[in-house]
């Protein structure tokens, strides 16, 4: 990096969000455009930068600065050119000059150690010379405060965050508690503040660090899905990432449960250590719905009079015996889960179901946990469906940092049923929520397909309850649409273990391929040129690759950056910014890869109207790149139900390239067309769920790409992904305790 040093001499532009500033500097070389986040800058100021030079299309030659350092100025003229520029609240440039002239080059002393001297120059009275002092002591401090900062290598986006939340208080926090800075700051994750906490002296085996890092072993397991960690299990992770001995530990995990942090559970021969938030999300969860199942239900199987049909249906919503049954029993049950693959005719019940329940002047509510799934959900039913976050009125809460919903039990929803599609999605969070909303007496249908791979989040909802007493329909008749679809068809053949049909399909295709670079290749022409002319869908917004890993040759981020040299290269007029390894352009499709409660979306009317607006984007949304300027350092992007997102450059860490995506975070979306390929990627990957989770992502075509052993390899595994859950278990002892006693005895928050 290069070093450059100067006088501040103009702020372009300054984004207060996120400290992005464009500013100009009077360096040896004339002067110069800098671009950077920084601290809050001021005319006049001296600053040394590092950086690097790039050239931008529109704006030129610009420095771009990493880290830098800023003073005070020295000189009369600088100190009232300095203070007349706005760098100390409540001073003007005539104020200024009076200063200036009264103290000379005495000012800035007299202003941080004898600031009732101010007073003396006309205009300023003692009340005001002391908000002077004060306001000059802030600007000296933060100064201060960004010097300790870089000591630790932290990056200015950090240092701006950290000094937001703390201010004055940043050094004792960032000396003495340094682990507080991955619970509440974003971004700072555990590792980044055990680097801080080691130049900060902090002791391997301080009990701080032990803490934090038992926390953060139990934060990642329930990243990969698991609600618990087995005592064993967890102790040997902590001692694996804090390099220290288990005997050590014990101890700590006596103070978590002692400030009920944490919760050890007895589980068989082990122990089930849990967050105290998790523990208490599961129990709520397994009560809240054994307390629905007790309330009386909407009829009987009599009142629903054995119909083949509703007056008005035509034949095609005739019911077979499953399907019937599943109707009453959504009549004779409060809570019900109805399972199924594609073509089973979860569409067809649940439409019935909404008309009985309208049809007798009750209030249905439609969700899902996606934005698409919710589309699809509304336009199958032709009845409005909405996201869970929606339908419970998420909101950003910023002095807790979290995500809050508005439904809650003191403000549950307005509905007599909620039916939720693709619950096999459902986590242990959304659950609770969704939960904590419904009113006593509702009911509950979840219709998800338990086929599926598991929620991304952590829990394994829709199997726990299944493998409980609570009721349930499984639904395995084909019932065959489109023509004999090859992908239901073949659906149902992975589902059964059986091998896959491809002779004399017009919407089921395998591509023969043996070499890597041969498929990426294949997939490159397929979906460039010949499957837009062969199916009419567009490239972009219709067709998407979908494959079991993200690293590789193969994975999702190297056929990213293939598909974009493909399906939106460079242009003259089209904007993009490089981000890490990534270059994001306009006309990009992209996802959220994880939750960010903060990010603030509007929709538009065609008149330019704001019609809605909220915060919340979260883990796998999808959207397009309409803008990336610049000047004010951020691009906007366009995600389904026509909400724009302007994403500060600051904030593209939430950001990843979506022309390909794992099979995981393709789960709860439909596409036209479907390209996966197959090849050699291990056994814990190359799963039945995982290639039937694949091909069921396609509404119209299936086309495979790669090696026909590998198909049959997957079909064969049929081993589950493996997650640490309780609730199975915990709806068992609960039933028990339900059907001894009438009812629950006892609260759960």
């Amino acid at each position: 990096m290069e070093k450059k040093s100067g006088i501040i001499e103009d702020i372009i532009f300054r984004n207060e969000d996120n400290g992005y500033t464009v500013f100009e500097v009077l360096t040896d070389s004339g002067a110069e455009t800098f671009v950077g986040t920084a601290l809050k800058l001021s005319v006049g100021e001296e600053i040394t930068a590092q950086g690097e030079y790039s050239e931008h299309s529109v704006y030129g030659r610009q420095f771009q600065v990493k880290e830098c350092i800023t003073r005070i100025p020295q000189g009369v003229k600088a100190m009232e050119r300095y203070l007349g520029s706005g760098a100390v609240k409540g001073i003007g440039p005539v104020l200024a000059g009076k200063i200036v002239a009264r103290f000379g080059e005495d000012t800035f002393r007299i202003m941080e150690e004898e600031p009732e001297q101010l007073a003396q120059v006309s205009g300023i009275s003692h009340k005001k010379a002391m908000a002077i002092a004060e306001a000059f002591f802030e600007q000296r401090n933060m100064r201060r405060v960004f010097l300790f900062l870089q000591e630790y290598e932290l990056s200015m986006t950090y240092a701006l965050r950290i000094y937001e939340a703390y201010q004055e208080k940043t050094f004792f926090v960032v000396k003495e508690q340094p682990y507080r800075l991955a619970a509440e700051i974003a971004g700072i994750g555990f590792r980044m503040a055990d680097r801080i906490a080691e130049k900060a002296g902090v002791a391997r085996n301080s009990p701080e660090r032990i803490l934090a890092g038992i926390r953060y072993v139990l934060e990642e397991a329930a990243g990969e899905g698991h609600v618990y960690l087995p005592k064993e299990e967890l102790f040997s992770r902590v001692c694996c990432l804090l390099q220290i001995e288990i005997d050590y530990l014990e101890p700590y995990l006596m103070e978590m449960q002692m400030k009920q942090q944490a919760v050890v559970r007895k589980k068989g021969e082990g122990e089930a250590v849990y967050l105290e938030s998790y523990y208490r999300m599961e129990r709520y969860i397994a009560v809240k719905l054994l307390t629905l199942q007790s309330f009386s239900a909407v009829g009987t199987g009599g009142e629903f009079g054995g119909q083949d049909k509703l007056p008005g249906e035509n034949k095609d919503w005739q019911l077979d015996e499953v399907q019937a049954e599943a109707v009453e029993q959504s009549l004779r049950e409060n809570v019900l889960v109805i399972t199924g693959g594609p073509g089973t005719g979860k569409t067809t019940i649940i439409n019935r179901i909404i008309r009985l329940y309208t049809g007798a002047g009750y209030q249905v509510e439609l969700a899902a946990p996606t934005g698409r799934a919710a589309k699809r959900m509304a336009e199958a039913t032709g009845h409005p469906a909405r996201t869970i976050h929606r339908l419970l009125e998420n909101y950003y809460s910023a002095d807790k940092n979290q995500q809050k919903f508005q439904r809650d039990e003191d403000y549950p929803l307005e509905c007599d049923l909620l039916i939720i599609d693709e619950a096999s999605m459902l986590d242990i969070f959304l659950t609770y929520h969704v939960l904590k909303a419904l009113p006593e007496g509702a009911r509950l249908i979840l219709v998800g397909d338990r086929d599926q791979l598991p929620s991304i989040g952590a829990g394994n909802i829709l199997k726990d309850i299944l493998n409980s007493q609570i009721p349930s329909v499984r639904l395995n008749r084909i019932y065959r649409q489109r023509d004999d679809s090859a992908i239901v068809v073949n659906a149902f053949h992975i589902r059964q273990g059986e091998s896959m049909e491809y002779k004399g399909k017009s919407d089921f295709f395998f591509i023969r391929r043996s070499q890597r670079q041969q498929m990426v290749a294949e997939i490159i022409g397929l979906i460039k040129t010949r499957l837009p002319k062969f199916t009419g869908f567009d490239p972009v917004t219709e067709m998407q690759v979908i494959t079991p890993m993200r690293k590789g040759p193969l994975g999702a981020a190297q056929l990213n950056a293939e598909l974009q040299k493909a399906l939106n290269p460079p242009a003259q007029k089209k904007y993009e910014k490089a981000f890490r390894e990534l270059i994001f352009r306009e006309g990009d499709k992209v996802m959220q890869i994880k939750n960010d409660y903060q990010m603030e979306w509007k929709i538009y009317s065609p008149a330019g109207e704001v019609l809605e607006e909220g915060s919340g984007i979260f883990n796998g949304d999808i959207g397009l790149i309409e803008d990336v300027n610049d000047f004010e350092e951020c691009l906007t992007v366009c995600f389904d139900e026509e909400k724009r997102v302007k994403y500060p450059y600051a904030a593209l860490e939430g950001l990843d390239l979506a022309y390909a995506m794992t099979v995981h975070k393709s789960q709860g979306s439909e596409y036209p067309v479907v390209i996966l390929p197959l090849f050699d990627a291990g056994s814990r990957l190359l799963t039945r769920n995982l290639l039937y989770t694949a091909i069921t992502r396609a509404k119209n075509y299936v086309v495979l790409v790669g090696e026909e052993r590998i198909a049959e390899q997957m079909i064969a595994n049929n081993r589950e992904i493996s997650r640490y859950s309780g609730l199975a278990e915990i709806l068992a002892e609960m039933e028990q305790i339900f059907t001894g006693k009438g009812g629950p005895d006892e609260g759960v928050d």
